[in-house]
């Protein structure tokens, strides 16, 4: 009985821990004191040590001997890598998605991006990444192939750390999305085929890296649009 609790108590305390990060209530470099936070969630260091091996294999968490658990830095190539690879997974998931989609999930996702474009007027960038992953969420979320959805949440769950990033620092990115999701939906709708919809799912992807990229460091290259 007492493994189930502590199973449970560490489930709590990486759900909590996982929330503290991703809304930047414990921002990259942020030291996790296991005492403080078994104190805070009034359970034993145990359960709270195994979040924190958890969210490190999910890259959110950096250990250092003799440092110890750190909420990971945002790292560029970091970024990069975990976007690349997130684009190949979700565009190959968006793809084998499409044919179990029906309308009312397409009308579904379509809301989801009017209500995105409404808020271009009076920006929020961080409800914004909300409502983007939403988006992406129903259209990958039925993909047949566990292996690759897997892949796609543990992409999503690298860039919690640093979600809110790319569009606060790159706000003109946004419009682009939004007119890229309509084009995606028109793919799924009239039946194009999967390769196609793959390719435009990871190419939307990829212009957000690229978009973000190119905004920290400018220079003479192609930026996708």
């Amino acid at each position: 009985m007492s493994t189930v609790r502590e199973g449970s108590k560490s489930e709590q305390a990486y759900t909590w821990l996982r929330g503290r990060i991703s809304s930047h209530a414990y921002g990259p470099g942020y030291r996790l004191v296991l005492g403080s936070i078994a104190d805070e969630l009034q359970m034993s260091v145990v359960p709270v040590r195994e979040a924190i091996r958890r969210l490190e294999a999910e890259g959110l968490v950096t250990f250092q001997r003799n440092v110890g658990a750190r909420v990971s830095l945002v790292d560029e190539s970091e970024y990069a890598h975990t976007m690349q690879t997130l684009g190949l997974v979700e565009g190959a998931a968006t793809a084998l998605s499409a044919p179990l989609l029906d309308e009312a999930t397409l009308a579904r996702a379509e809301k989801i991006n009017e209500r995105m474009l409404r808020l271009l007027e009076h920006f929020d960038a961080h409800r914004f990444t909300q409502l983007n992953r939403d988006f992406h969420s129903v259209l990958y979320e039925p993909c047949p192939n566990p292996h690759i959805l897997d892949l796609v949440h543990r992409g999503w769950g690298r860039l919690s750390g640093i979600r809110d990033t790319t569009f606060a620092f790159v706000p003109g990115r946004a419009t682009h999305s939004v007119e890229e999701h309509t084009q995606i939906l028109e793919l799924i709708r009239t039946g194009a085929d999967p390769l196609e919809i793959e390719l435009a799912a990871r190419n939307h992807r990829w212009r957000t890296m690229d978009a973000f990229l190119n905004a920290r460091h400018p220079h003479p290259t192609e930026e996708g649009r």
